[in-house]
């Protein structure tokens, strides 16, 4: 009789997020992931081609969970705002993932960039207000927001600065304003 699979996909996925979580990538390896759950690396290997389709795997999983349960909170009646606020909590509230996926350099970094660009995109695509506006002018907006996001995300991950949401409101709509004046002012992406 054939032994009962105890290690499913979804054990080694809850175990990848609490590897990364606390170790981030430099801790994504089959021997740590399977201390974690306690058992061998073969399980892992059986449910998984490799540790690409592993990692593959885990961030089309978190990326949606954080579509879902981080992006989608409103706390003004700006979108763009809103996913700023939403960037600066995650981090705030999740440091070591969000370092992790977003600031650290790993072989997902690409995949976690487009993520968010096209996060902004569906968000911009269905709001009246920028649905409209130029691509140069979404360009700049997307641009300037992400990198002052970045800046204020790191620092609340970093716990050396506390952004609180009025104050990133009035940051936002001052980048959104300058960069529907001036598209031009703005880094490549």
């Amino acid at each position: 009789m054939a032994r009962k699979k105890t290690i499913t996909r979804e054990h080694i996925l809850s175990a990848v997020y609490e590897v990364i979580s606390t170790e981030g990538f430099s801790g994504f390896t089959a021997r740590n992931i399977a201390n974690k759950m306690k058992t061998s690396t073969q399980p892992i290997y059986l449910e998984f081609k490799n540790m690409d389709e592993l990692r593959t795997v885990f961030i089309d999983r978190v990326t949606a969970d954080i579509r879902s349960e981080v992006y989608d909170r409103r706390f003004t009646d700006d979108c763009i705002v809103d996913l700023s606020i939403n960037y600066v909590k995650f981090a705030s509230d999740h440091s070591v993932l969000f370092k992790s996926l977003f600031v650290d350099d790993h072989e997902s970094g690409n995949q976690l960039n487009e993520f968010t660009y096209d996060l902004f995109n569906e968000k911009v695509a269905s709001d009246e207000k920028y649905s409209k506006l130029s691509h140069k002018i979404k360009e700049a907006i997307f641009i300037n927001c992400w990198i002052m996001s970045v800046g204020l995300a790191s620092l609340a991950a970093s716990k050396r600065a506390k952004p609180q949401n009025e104050e990133i409101e009035k940051i936002i709509k001052n980048l959104i304003d300058l960069s529907m004046k001036h598209p031009d002012v703005t880094l490549t992406r």
